[in-house]
């Protein structure tokens, strides 16, 4: 590393370390890698060195970074219209809603723009709330739906747990994972059967005149690329008609290609009241995220105005990322090759990896999202690391995820799962370089194997 790039790098470092708070950190406990550029599946550190990003940045790049398409089309609308406020209509405001309106599935034609994810969740529940009339809103023990007020106390997993309000109206429920079933289901039908049974169950003794909501991510995300037993969707959409209850469904993560299709839900054929979405909308070049709304609740606020908004809904900058990237993702046929991907590189590849390394307890996924769930014993399926692990109990997967980096591979590792979520138009060369490098890193896990 040169003098400059040595001098940039401490410049970099020391204002981070003074000035920025990072989420979701002990900030005194962490040290940040510097980032000095990115393109395509990999980003750099001043020191030269290359990372081949198997995280998709936080599973959002979909069409990897600085794609100079978009980053045109963003400089382009700069130079015409930086910003105007939402009240006004726009064209390419309008010709983001419309594409992501086509892509829809069913009658989600009206999109409520919003800046990110976790205000999307917020918006759709309080659409639900207001289209019904009811309080409550159930969603699943695993789960993440964001870190606004909502969105945390909606999320099942451990980040709710230093946010939960226990006034938010939110009933948690078990969603289907036979890996680790709830419901001592020993295959998918069974499984999927017996969560339904609990979701109507649940439904029943909270009083579903009470209910306004029922939330799922299509495919569970940050909880483990939770896939979704054949028929599951669709018992939801049956048990929200029968009850008068509005299905939403969560696509932040899973949407643009992610899964295989334009959005998740494309794969159960299962059409949903309203759908939040965000991340892939733009390949994260500019914050956008919203919400996709059914005619029927869409009606609701026709004649009656909706109590809701942001400054920056809509944003032209990020609606000009938007059109550019699904445009695209059109002309480069990306969303097909991101199941082309998963069914015929990532998902054998991955597999092989598994009869390999007794380390790993189960593989599952779709298209470019998929999960290595790490475990002690395959037999008891005891995980690599408990629930919540952090210091020395994470140390298994600490070292698991340093030997990937050493390697030029960054994991995304989340409990006792690694996340392989690359961008949806990841060359078939990369893919078999960053299974190569996971072939080496598992080792690490298979150190812990009992």
């Amino acid at each position: 590393m040169n003098a400059e790039a040595a001098a940039s790098l401490a410049g970099v470092k020391d204002a981070d370390r003074k000035h920025v708070f990072h989420s979701w950190s002990a900030q005194e406990l962490i040290d940040p890698l510097a980032v000095a550029g990115a393109a395509g599946s990999y980003f750099w550190d001043y020191e030269g060195e290359r990372y081949l990003d198997f995280s998709s940045a936080l599973v959002y790049t979909n069409i990897g970074y600085q794609h100079p398409e978009v980053a045109a089309a963003i400089a382009e609308q700069a130079g015409k219209l930086c910003t105007v406020a939402p009240g006004f209509a726009v064209d390419v405001r309008s010709e983001a809603a419309r594409l992501i309106a086509e892509r829809t599935p069913g009658d989600l034609d009206k999109i409520f723009f919003t800046n990110a994810g976790a205000e999307a969740v917020e918006n759709a529940v309080r659409m639900a709330r207001l289209h019904t009339g009811r309080p409550k809103v159930l969603s699943a023990y695993r789960s993440y739906h964001g870190a606004t007020s909502t969105a945390i106390n909606l999320t099942g997993d451990a980040r709710r747990f230093g946010n939960d309000t226990a006034t938010a109206g939110v009933v948690h429920f078990w969603g289907p994972y036979l890996y680790r079933s709830p419901f001592h289901a020993t295959t998918e039908a069974e499984e999927c059967a017996r969560a339904l049974t609990h979701l109507e169950d649940t439904i029943v003794f909270e009083g579903p005149q009470s209910i306004a909501a029922i939330i799922l991510e299509t495919v569970g995300g940050a909880p483990g690329v939770l896939v979704p037993p054949a028929g599951y969707l669709a018992g939801v959409r049956e048990l929200c008609d029968r009850f008068g209850i509005v299905f939403v469904l969560d696509e932040i993560m899973v949407g643009f290609g992610r899964t295989g299709t334009w959005f998740a839900a494309d794969n159960w054929e299962v059409t949903p009241d309203l759908i939040c979405f965000a991340k892939g909308v733009t390949s994260g070049y500019v914050p956008l995220g919203g919400v996709a709304i059914s005619a029927a609740i869409a009606a609701t606020f026709a004649r009656r105005p909706y109590p809701g908004g942001l400054t920056y809904s809509g944003h032209v900058l990020a609606c000009a990322a938007a059109v550019a990237t699904i445009n695209v993702m059109e002309e480069e046929g990306v969303v097909a090759q991101s199941a082309r991907t998963g069914a015929e590189l990532l998902g054998p590849g991955l597999r092989a990896l598994a009869g390999r390394h007794p380390s790993v307890g189960e593989v599952r996924g779709l298209g470019t999202f998929w999960a290595l769930e790490l475990v002690r014993n395959r037999e008891t399926r005891e995980p690599l690391v408990p629930y919540n692990a952090a210091g020395a109990d994470n140390a298994p997967m600490a070292q698991f995820a340093a030997a990937c980096k050493k390697g030029g591979l960054w994991p995304l590792v989340a409990g006792n799962r690694l996340h392989v979520a690359p961008a949806c138009n990841i060359t078939p060369e990369d893919v078999a370089k960053g299974l190569e490098i996971l072939d080496g890193a598992l080792t690490a896990a298979d150190a812990h194997v009992v």
